[in-house]
């Protein structure tokens, strides 16, 4: 269909490379399982020439992930290819992943060739790429700095050679999104045979950028985004697959369907902090401990009143918990009322009123006021009916 994306997953490559996430073999395997139960459509599950654990565990992912398209990556070198080929030999649905830099940067100082040579090397990678597999992926590493006509002849040359997919990554996360956007329908517009292909967006969060530019990308033409779970990855990491897809799920305007499954993941998002040792961020959007949270009184009377007041997304959608309400010193009557009725307290107006100074005054002390303090809070608002009771 025209306006489906692929969603590419690269949690078990690119992700891996964050320093300190390193996993074993069946924790990858955990993984890989987990991600064809989220629906992705492609799990890139390493790159083979790297290591002889990276070429076992892309061989064993492969024989063991049928509802998923598995993905190796490669240079833009014979060995890497045949590597690649061999760990895929058990796959269902194999995809060789392979390439070579085309911005000036990489051209000159990083590979010593010239833009002539490189188009050479990336057309020889993809034919003999495709000796192997018939789903062939070619990646222009740092398209996002690379001269828009050096590019576009490069892509029609891959395409021409047998690629499939043509990825147009953002390695250094540098491009704005139009930029990134503009790059993307340049292509579009200016490639022969680009219909035989489907343009993948690979964006780096070097700038804070990477979700918006994926997004920019499939509005220009891109059809597949290429993500991680929680945006881990080199530095600061790739484009968020959480992210994406509830964009997408919200954004009716942008007519884009996936085959993600929303209410995995919240789930999919713990298990890879888990295994990975990578702490997510609490104000991390979709799955952040504070995703759901509201310590602010007027966000919190908003959000008791009707919860789309402050929250576009419900815990419900993404597989989490619940909302939470977090009583701060900025924290009003209807959220001490709500939590107090949480654990058993159905009081009056008038107690909260009289309870209320108090609570910010242990409010002001600590940094949340939680059900123990409430507790005995509670004790002071019975002591004060009594005592009305008694004057009464």
């Amino acid at each position: 269909m025209e306006n489906q994306i692929q969603i590419f997953d690269t949690t078990l490559r690119d992700g891996e490379q964050t320093p300190g996430a390193k996993l074993n073999m069946p924790e990858k395997i955990e993984i890989a399982y987990q991600l064809e139960a989220l629906g992705v459509n492609v799990i890139e599950a390493g790159f083979p020439i790297s290591s002889p654990g990276d070429f076992e565990a892309v061989q064993e992912i492969s024989k063991r992930i049928k509802n998923a398209s598995i993905c190796a990556l490669t240079r833009a070198v014979v060995k890497d290819i045949d590597a690649a080929a061999e760990a895929l030999k058990g796959a269902a649905s194999p995809r060789i992943h392979t390439g070579i830099g085309t911005s000036d940067f990489h051209v000159y100082s990083k590979l010593n060739m010239n833009r002539t040579s490189v188009l050479e090397h990336a057309v020889a990678a993809v034919k003999y790429a495709k000796n192997y597999v018939d789903d062939v992926e070619f990646y222009a590493e740092d398209a996002g700095r690379t001269d828009n006509q050096y590019l576009a002849r490069v892509v029609e040359a891959v395409i021409k050679a047998g690629a499939t997919v043509v990825n147009i990554p953002d390695t250094t996360g540098f491009c704005l999104p139009e930029e990134y956007g503009a790059k993307i329908k340049y292509l579009t517009q200016n490639v022969v045979g680009i219909e035989r292909a489907i343009i993948s967006a690979h964006c780096h969060n070097d700038l804070g950028l990477a979700t918006a530019n994926a997004i920019s990308a499939i509005e220009n033409g891109a059809r597949q985004i290429e993500c991680t779970i929680n945006g881990i990855g080199e530095r600061a990491g790739n484009t968020s697959l959480e992210e994406v897809v509830m964009i997408m799920n919200k954004h009716a305007r942008l007519k884009f369907l996936h085959t993600i499954n929303s209410k995995l993941l919240f789930g999919t998002s713990q298990m890879v902090s888990e295994l990975m040792n990578m702490p997510i961020q609490a104000n991390k959007a979709i799955v952040g401990s504070n995703a759901f949270s509201h310590s602010s009184g007027i966000h919190q009377d908003g959000f008791l009143k009707n919860p789309e007041n402050y929250e576009i997304i419900s815990p419900e959608e993404v597989g989490a918990t619940s909302s939470h309400i977090v009583l701060t010193a900025r924290s009003g009557r209807a959220a001490l009322t709500f939590r107090l009725k949480n654990i058993g307290y159905d009081f009056t107006r008038e107690e909260i009123t009289a309870l209320y100074p108090r609570f910010l005054e242990i409010a002001d002390k600590i940094k949340e006021v939680n059900d123990d303090n409430l507790h005995q809070m509670a004790v002071l608002v019975k002591e004060f009916s009594a005592q009305n009771s008694l004057t009464a």
